[in-house]
């Protein structure tokens, strides 16, 4: 009799096994709709300009998509680094490519709409409507920041550079057919927001355009954040490297690594980039922000309520 049950347990669980991975197989290519952001790119020098210095500097795109090592290099030439992607990124659950965000039309953006470009940024929903990994943050910038990045993608140098597709392994492709969803704005989008040096601006940059916020807040195992903003506390964790913990930006008297900064100290340490080479802060791109853009950062995060970084568990 207890034979009989665990045989039948066994071809029950099996059954539900095949159901799981059979399901996972069928929602591999999931299908979501978004509506399209009125975006449309401009020839203006100026916007031009403008979404240069963001994909540059502090939205730091390049930093993923080029495989340019030293950008900063390339700009003193008075060139431009190319974003024609194909950087690998190996992780628990697959290896990942970055796009070809070059205006070439058979392999990079050159394809797609000002719309179908800035819907994948604002509402994670790619062109042919699958939803994007969730590497791309920018959900709740501006008309104008994103008016002003598809503008200077738009003027870059086409490059053919066939990406391969993504890797998925097994537990890759459960989270791709389970978890992976489209991801929208978090609250209302403003047109435009003019810059300054107010702690207003310094939210705008952190939490919509630099992105801080997706590693200096403590996160689980699967991506959700469950930690007080900008307390920092995730582990970087990586065979061969020393184990890195993102600080605690909030101005704590005991945890918080800037509460005894000077504005003229932040905006130093900025200049002197990346000193540990292990970091995964885009210490170039952020470096190439305006004393203006980090001393609204400053007061921004001098704004934020005093929390102790999360201990971990």
């Amino acid at each position: 009799m207890i034979i009989k049950i665990l045989k039948w347990t066994g071809i029950v669980i099996l059954l539900l096994l095949a159901g799981l991975v059979t399901t996972a197989f069928l929602r591999q290519h999931v299908k979501y709709e978004a509506p399209y952001p009125a975006v449309k790119a401009s020839t203006d020098s100026a916007v031009i300009a403008k979404g240069r210095h963001l994909v540059l500097g502090p939205a730091h795109c390049v930093d993923c998509h080029s495989t340019v090592k030293n950008v900063d290099s390339l700009l003193k030439l008075e060139q431009e680094p190319s974003l024609s992607g194909g950087v690998p990124f190996k992780l628990p659950f697959g290896t990942f490519y970055t796009r070809n965000l070059t205006p070439d039309s058979v392999t990079g953006i050159g394809r797609y709409t000002d719309g179908e470009i800035a819907r994948v940024l604002r509402h994670s929903v790619k062109p042919n409507g699958e939803a994007v990994l969730p590497f791309m943050p920018f959900q709740n910038m501006s008309d104008d920041d994103l008016t002003a990045i598809v503008s200077y993608l738009r003027s870059t140098k086409p490059v053919r550079n066939a990406v391969p597709d993504h890797d998925y392994n097994f537990m890759g492709k459960m989270i791709k057919a389970f978890l992976i969803k489209p991801q929208g704005p978090t609250e209302r989008i403003k047109e435009a927001i003019a810059p300054d040096t107010t702690a207003a601006y310094g939210r705008h940059l952190v939490m919509a355009v630099a992105n801080c916020n997706e590693c200096h807040t403590k996160r689980d195992g699967i991506g959700n954040f469950v930690g007080a903003p900008l307390a920092g506390g995730n582990k970087f964790e990586e065979k061969g490297v020393p184990t890195l913990i993102t600080p605690n930006l909030t101005p704590d008297p005991e945890t918080g690594r800037i509460t005894n900064w000077t504005q003229e100290m932040f905006i130093k340490r900025f200049r002197m980039g990346k000193l540990i080479k292990y970091s995964h802060m885009p210490w170039e791109s952020f470096g190439r922000m305006s004393d203006d853009e980090l001393k609204a950062i400053y007061n921004y995060l001098k704004s934020l309520p005093p929390t102790k970084m999360p201990e971990d568990k």
